[in-house]
């Protein structure tokens, strides 16, 4: 199954994905967020579509983030050996975790302001994993799957001069613009792919950028979420992004983005996204706030 929240910010509706259609969700509950997951939402919907009590509906426009208000959005760093590289490091021995504020959730095809005074705004394409059900302690790796809900596409936009010059040593805050984490267009169940080795590519005004796989991952996705819940307890709907591969303008070979251009991103089995960039300066941004900046 796919979940989604198609149409227009602030007024988003729940739609699931299955077997070539598109049905309404509301029925199932109004809303996909934190509750939906704590509540057993995955398994309600499917329960639903077998017992064929959701109406078949037309999906058309604009797809808004496929969650509202998760908790947290945990990202682990230097993810991937070929960018801690270029990034000048070496591979982690242990995850490197920092924290996105939740209000950076925006659409897949949402357009992006690039933050006031930015000259290092930043792509990085990513696989986020949704939690599923809460997680703490997990005995070990084998135990992660049966608390993640699903997986989606992830751009963990970056300002590098606020994280890395600026920072004061923490991450974040070259993370936490508005909009800076488009997500989406859907959350798939995991029974949709095998996400230890999938495709991950992104591009820049047409130009392939980064183009890697999930089995080059540091950290593989089971190791992620029981590593995390021995430091803290992960909460249904909480989003961790898992890293990106080499390809950055970080790296050097390539210059940060600047008003106009258009960044896409691609996951097989979880869609694809695109956006454009425009400056500061009164521009209409869609995050889950919506609302003129």
């Amino acid at each position: 199954m796919r979940f989604a929240r198609v149409g227009d910010p602030g007024d988003e509706r729940p739609v699931v994905f299955r077997d070539g259609g598109w049905y309404d969700l509301r029925p199932v509950a109004p809303e996909i967020d934190p509750g939906f997951f704590a509540g057993g939402g995955v398994a309600r919907a499917r329960a639903a579509l077998d017992a064929g009590e959701l109406a078949p509906v037309e999906v058309a426009g604009r797809f808004g983030p496929p969650l509202t208000r998760p908790g947290a959005i945990l990202c682990i760093g230097m993810n991937y050996a070929a960018h801690a590289a270029e990034s000048g490091s070496a591979p982690p021995e242990v995850p490197i975790l920092f924290f996105k504020h939740p209000n950076t959730l925006a659409g897949a095809d949402d357009v992006v302001t690039i933050p006031r005074g930015s000259v290092k705004t930043d792509w990085e394409v990513e696989l986020a994993v949704v939690v599923g059900s809460r997680a703490s302690y997990l005995d070990s790796p084998a135990d992660a799957a049966a608390h993640i809900a699903g997986y989606a596409v992830a751009n963990d936009l970056s300002e590098r001069t606020w994280q890395l010059d600026t920072s004061g040593g923490q991450w974040s805050k070259g993370k936490s613009a508005p909009g800076f984490t488009p997500l989406g267009p859907w959350i798939a169940t995991p029974d949709e792919l095998e996400a230890g080795d999938v495709r991950l590519r992104s591009w820049v005004n047409g130009e392939p950028r980064q183009d890697s796989r999930t089995s080059d991952l540091v950290f593989p996705v089971d190791e992620l979420v029981w590593s995390l819940s021995q430091h803290l307890a992960l909460e249904p709907g909480d989003v961790i992004l898992t890293g990106t591969p080499q390809g950055v303008a970080l790296s050097g070979r390539f210059p940060y983005l600047a008003p106009g251009d258009v960044v896409e991103l691609e996951i097989d089995g979880l869609g694809r996204q695109r956006q454009e960039y425009v400056a500061w300066g009164g521009t209409v941004y869609t995050t889950e706030e919506g609302g003129i900046r």
